[in-house]
């Protein structure tokens, strides 16, 4: 049905091997639209060009970022009309108490959970509530008047009441909440905390299981200098301590957990509560750490509400996730009463770390370092007549991805690790470290295809079928060949071969990858597109887009094949022509996939729909997200939507403002990161790509699609004519060593400047301004 995307090894051989033109002698090939061309000669025969960044100082972020900032001028009473701090695994949101005169500080952390594995990922292993901090004025509260400031990541403000004016600022860093508050008039701070029961928050769906015990009650001590502790004892071992301290105006809190240790956390709480030291020492790190974080990347577009909520994101999947802590449960580290109070690996996880490439942020991910961290684990998911050579894992787990899979033929659903996999294989192509692809990516994805290897059966057809599995969460089972496995087993067989030759790995399994691809049963169609599996029509509405993963995220099937084009359509849109029950990512999942075939306006159209508080499941306030309770990923995928619009980089190209939306005539792109470990950097001004510029961090071939017309001129970062080559279709291949700049324009040399653009379209703070 669809022809191979060239993989990267045959990209990496083509551009040793391919002819090579320099400069003006860059002739262009025939039936292509441009040529490329010299700038008049300097004295010394070069050509020198910087970008000039108007974004390199405190002020100019700090000015920038504050016109994202989230306001409010009333007390939010909602958990998804608050502040919220964090810093990967401290997490605290600010609203009122509910029917009280007092404002709530929630206290959460991401390692805090229960570990019973008898008794599931919804009970036994499910993150555990710590408690909230309440502050208690004198007086009957008026009004708020707070900014969350982005470029601090910091609460400040003032909250009025019939008695006076309280003054407050809050942060996390370091695994301490920091907060100070001064009182004016007859105002007074009164600090309280309240432990929470250590139960599941699953609670509010549905009873404890069967023979389950309640934890024990927490117990609190006084330290001798006067810190507060409330230990919590778990029954299945372990232990969270809460430490907190006032000291003026500023109070100080920290947790810990340890598992099996029973002690240890204490003295964790304690060690980050004498390291903080005091509110300003803490701050000082604390905006050191995130001043350093935001310049790594820049992005400006017109739209003003869109732009606040896209650099909202990255403050939030900042505070949520950093590389080596707890990968991110549906809530981020931000705890509430909830169904789903753990790891959801069939869409959750994958899309909460799309983001963070575009953003040039891998210091964030968690999810590749959880892969690395819990291999055996990952064996002993699966029955114990396959770990000898397979892994993986179940819809839902705890940080350590303890949870069991079923098997092909029972209608269970197998595919999860493999997809996210795919996430991890991102991580390797934005950064081209070796090390993950050798010690993470290749070694857990050939256990995960081996598992399906075990039952994929021939069939009369000569075809390989795999029996009955589940496409996440669909009613219907297909009888075999669901199509969310036939992706995952296309994209992981030809992952596995181009990994293996990339490592120089003559692997055994490699006839047998060759044999699946060339004999893999062709994805079930029928007059409505793809289908959800064998003899299964996609026939009621569904949330999920798990029967398009081929087309979107993997792009095994894609826009750039032709003939796969109004398969593609039909899909799509039969997908969101039966109603009732879809979610803000299924919007955001169209508003992809549309941008992938390059139709900024219809994607922007389905992106929008996520923002429409008409719709039964809206962005909220905060920019945050609920269903049956909070679920961070949705949010989070709408900013890779607008990274799709934005630029894209799937089979082996690298695509410039692919699908901007004909409104946002203005556009600016800085050291957006793209697959090759490529930093991109461009500008769209009056509708027009006026230069694209590329930095290599790794020397991977580059095939660039620059959306320039005209005769083009590329310059290495030295002033000289960069080797190039027409590639037909508007793409360029570009000569360009590790560590080297190219700069592609046409016409005469534009304004190299980086720089945030004008509004067009303006539109309220996010918050409850």
């Amino acid at each position: 049905m669809t022809s191979q995307p060239e993989n990267h090894s045959q990209v990496r051989r083509r551009a040793v091997l391919g002819t090579a033109v320099a400069g003006a002698a860059a002739a262009a090939l025939p039936g292509t639209a441009h040529a490329v061309q010299q700038e008049p000669a300097a004295a010394d025969g070069r050509h020198p060009w910087k970008l000039r960044d108007t974004m390199t100082t405190d002020r100019a972020w700090a000015g920038f970022l504050r016109g994202q900032d989230l306001l409010w001028t009333r007390l939010p009473t909602l958990w998804y009309e608050g502040p919220f701090l964090g810093d990967g695994l401290l997490g605290s949101m600010i609203y009122q108490e509910p029917g009280a005169n007092r404002i709530r500080f929630t206290v959460q952390h991401g390692r805090v959970q229960d570990h019973r594995p008898e008794f599931g990922s919804g009970w036994g292993t499910c993150r555990l509530p710590v408690g909230r901090l309440t502050l208690e004025p004198a007086g009957t509260v008026t009004a708020v008047d707070w900014r969350l400031s982005l470029w601090n990541a910091e609460l400040t403000g003032t909250v009025t009441t019939t008695a006076g004016t309280l003054t407050l600022a809050a942060l996390i860093h370091d695994e301490v909440l920091a907060v100070r508050v001064t009182a004016d008039g007859d105002e007074r701070a009164d600090w309280t905390f309240h432990p929470e029961e250590a139960v599941s928050p699953r609670k509010i769906s549905e009873a404890p299981p069967t023979g389950y015990t309640p934890n024990p009650p927490w117990t609190t001590r006084t330290t001798a200098d006067g810190t507060e502790q409330v230990l919590q004892p778990l029954t299945g071992g372990g232990e969270t301590a809460t430490a907190y301290r006032r000291s003026g105006t500023d109070l100080l809190l920290s947790v810990g957990h340890s598992h099996p240790s029973d002690t240890a956390a204490e003295a964790d709480s304690l060690r980050n509560l004498r390291r903080a030291k005091s509110y300003d020492t803490l701050r000082q790190r604390h905006t050191r750490w995130w001043h350093a974080f935001y310049r790594k990347s820049f992005v400006s577009f017109p739209d003003q509400r869109l732009q606040s909520f896209h650099w909202i994101q990255l403050y939030k999947v900042a505070s949520a996730s950093r590389a080596g802590g707890p990968v991110m449960a549906t809530c981020g580290p931000w705890l509430e009463p909830t169904p789903w109070p753990a790891v959801w690996w069939n869409l959750n996880v994958q899309l909460e770390y799309w983001l963070i490439h575009g953003f040039n942020h891998p210091e964030l991910d968690s999810l590749a370092t959880t892969l690395r961290q819990n291999q055996e684990q990952l064996v002993a998911n699966v029955p114990a007549a396959y770990r000898s050579d397979s892994s993986g894992v179940g819809r839902s787990s705890d940080m350590f991805a303890n949870r069991g899979v079923g098997m092909p033929g029972t209608g269970a659903e197998t595919g999860d690790l493999t997809w996210a996999l795919h996430n991890a294989w991102l991580s390797y192509r934005h950064s081209m470290d070796e090390s993950l692809l050798r010690d993470t990516v290749y070694p857990v994805l050939r256990r995960a295809i081996n598992y399906y290897l075990h039952f994929l059966t021939p069939g009369s057809d000569g075809r390989l079928h795999l029996p009955s599995t589940l496409s996440p969460e669909y009613p219907v089972v297909p009888p075999q060949d669901t199509n969310y496995d036939l992706a995952l087993i296309r994209w992981g067989c030809r992952t596995l071969i181009e990994s293996a030759e990339l490592l120089g790995i003559d692997d055994e399994s490699r006839p047998r990858w060759q044999e699946v691809l060339a004999r893999l049963v062709p994805y079930p169609v029928d007059d409505n597109g793809f289908m959800i599996g064998a003899d299964t029509p996609y026939a009621q509405s569904h949330r999920h887009y798990s029967h398009l993963l081929m087309v979107y995220p993997l792009y095994l099937v894609n826009w750039d094949q032709p003939g796969s084009r109004d398969l593609i359509r039909r899909s799509v849109e039969h997908w969101h022509a039966l109603t009732g029950s879809h979610r803000g990512y299924s919007y955001t999942g169209a508003a992809s996939m549309y941008a992938m075939a390059g139709d900024g306006d219809t994607a922007i159209t389905y992106l929008r729909k996520f923002f429409d508080p008409t719709t039964r499941y809206p962005c909220r306030a905060n920019t945050h997200y609920t269903e049956a309770g909070p679920v961070i990923e949705t949010p989070l995928s709408a900013s890779q939507s607008l990274h799709d619009m934005f630029c894209q980089s799937w089979g082996g190209v690298i695509r410039v403002f692919p699908a901007v939306p004909t409104a946002w005539a203005d556009l600016t792109l800085h050291d957006f990161r793209a697959q090759g470990a490529f930093l991109v950097s461009a500008v769209r001004a009056a509708g027009r790509t006026r230069f694209v510029r590329i930095r290599s961090l790794a020397g991977e071939p580059l095939r660039v699609k620059h959306g320039l017309t005209g005769r083009l001129t590329v310059l290495l970062d030295d002033g000289r004519p960069a080797r190039t080559r027409d590639l037909g279709d508007g793409v360029l291949r570009v000569d360009l060593p590790k560590g080297r700049e190219v700069l592609i324009h046409s016409g005469s040399r534009p304004d190299l400047v980086i720089a945030p653009v004008a509004v067009s379209e303006p539109g309220a703070a996010w918050g409850l301004p």
